[in-house]
């Protein structure tokens, strides 16, 4: 069996509707709980969500399969993502779940599931627990939610987490920073978090009602947080997503920021200190050539992974890298943590600004060539086909080392007739999402901007 119901990020969906049914939902926590009970005598879950006015509903369903499965569970309540795998890795828990559907708007929905690493489940769990999620929906036990108890206390034991990793000599009192929360889960946590090492906080977007999260706000959208950060004369300016795992920024002139900056920026920081392990940051297949150019004058390798924050955790892993993330604005600082977290990038991004200048000296030459991504057609699910040539149903008979090379086979090349220093073409595929698709990402020097490069792109 292939995974159905788990995309690169969790379960994804509208709340009410397949997967995100309560049966499917109860299901979820059941199958994680018999999971859990195999492995532990005594297992714990935490539970923690967005803003989105469905999650407490999702919530208590969730809650209800892991009661029945006599797993002991608490809620964090309103939390962001990365510091439910925090708070999970550091209490002990077996297993974490967030309600989240990241940057989507608040019709939309989702679940992840985080071991207690902190990290998420490998690939091979999640097919393991989908076959029990199957097998439990065709039973007769009906789903029913239950009431779920929140721990307040949990916010401030993540903020104190965060605060330990300010970098050694930064001081971020009188800063003045503006902040976009989104109305997420981090419209409490960010204000909170500054203000408590003494930076002037000016909060956007920081009243959340269940419908606005994302709404024309957020890291999405900077451009609100440009005209703030401009107006108010602000070192820094900072956009969070929905769950806060990805943070967007702003420099001081009005410069947006994202994830390739903040990877250049921290590099030639930790290159300064002798704490770049292997003098190789982890990126993925969209990162801007000009990441790449720039860390070449630096000394500095980039190596290239499939989009998603757990391909780029796993090489990290695997190679001993210690920084990596997306142009997104994922940022995997592994001394600190297990996965890409908004709050403590903008911790991180602040302190250096505290320490070495403004955020434009930081990236001086930094070029961003124009860059342009196009789906090229739908695949054809009902076919059996994934893309570039394989279908669905090969995947659940490999062994994760096989599944490693075969993505970064399909995913990772460069497309041929790319390699003459001009700029870069690459596909990837995206093939556990609702829409498997074909995507090419075009970048050239020559061109002047990304309607260039799409304008080259042709939809096969």
């Amino acid at each position: 069996m292939t995974k159905e119901l788990f995309g690169t990020d969790g379960i994804r969906g509208i709340p009410g509707t397949y997967p995100l049914d309560d049966a499917t939902l109860y299901g979820v926590a059941r199958a994680l709980g018999k999971y859990l009970l195999e492995r532990d005598a005594k297992p714990s879950a935490l539970i923690g969500m967005d803003t989105r006015e469905s999650g407490p509903h999702i919530a208590s369903q969730l809650a209800a399969g892991l009661a029945d499965d006599g797993v002991a569970f608490v809620s964090a309540g309103i939390i962001s993502t990365p510091g439910v795998a925090c708070l999970v890795r550091q209490k002990k828990f077996s297993a974490g779940m967030v309600i989240s559907a990241s940057h989507n708007p608040f019709h939309d929905n989702g679940v992840k599931l985080f071991a207690g690493t902190g990290m998420k489940f490998p690939d091979e769990v999640e097919e393991h627990l989908e076959i029990e999620i199957h097998n439990h929906k065709g039973r007769e036990t009906a789903p029913h939610g239950i009431a779920v108890p929140t721990d307040r206390s949990l916010d401030e034991e993540y903020l104190a987490q965060l605060r330990g990793r300010v970098i050694p000599g930064a001081k971020l009192a009188g800063m003045k920073v503006v902040l976009d929360c989104a109305n997420g889960a981090a419209s409490q946590l960010g204000p909170s978090l500054f203000r408590s090492l003494g930076a002037e906080v000016i909060a956007i977007h920081d009243q959340p009602n269940g419908r606005n999260i994302n709404d024309g706000c957020g890291s999405l959208h900077p451009e609100n947080l440009r005209k703030k950060v401009i107006e108010t004369h602000s070192a820094l300016g900072v956009a969070f997503d929905g769950d806060a795992d990805r943070a967007m920024f702003v420099s001081a002139s009005g410069r947006h920021v994202d994830g390739d900056g903040v990877l250049l920026a921290m590099a030639r920081f930790l290159k300064s200190t002798g704490h770049l392990n292997g003098g190789r940051v982890i990126g993925t297949t969209m990162a801007n050539l000009g990441l790449e150019r720039a860390l070449q004058a630096e000394g500095l390798s980039l190596a290239r992974e499939p989009v998603g924050d757990r391909y780029v955790l796993e090489e990290m892993l695997r190679s001993g890298a210690n920084l990596g993330g997306e142009q997104s604005g994922h940022i995997i600082f592994l001394d600190d943590a297990t996965t890409g977290d908004g709050l403590l990038t903008a911790l991180k991004m602040a302190c250096l600004v505290a320490l070495r200048g403004p955020l434009d000296e930081l990236l001086r030459g930094l070029k961003i060539f124009p860059q342009s991504i196009v789906n090229i057609g739908e695949i054809q699910a009902a076919a059996g086909i994934v893309a570039c040539g394989f279908r669905r149903d090969q995947q659940s008979h490999e062994n994760p080392r096989s599944r490693r090379a075969r993505r970064r086979a399909l995913f990772g090349h460069r497309a041929q007739g790319a390699r003459h220093g001009r700029g870069r073409a690459r596909r990837r595929c995206d093939p556990l999402g609702r829409n498997p698709r074909l995507r090419h990402s075009h970048r050239d020097r020559r061109l002047n901007s990304p309607k260039d490069c799409s304008d080259r792109n042709r939809i096969l």
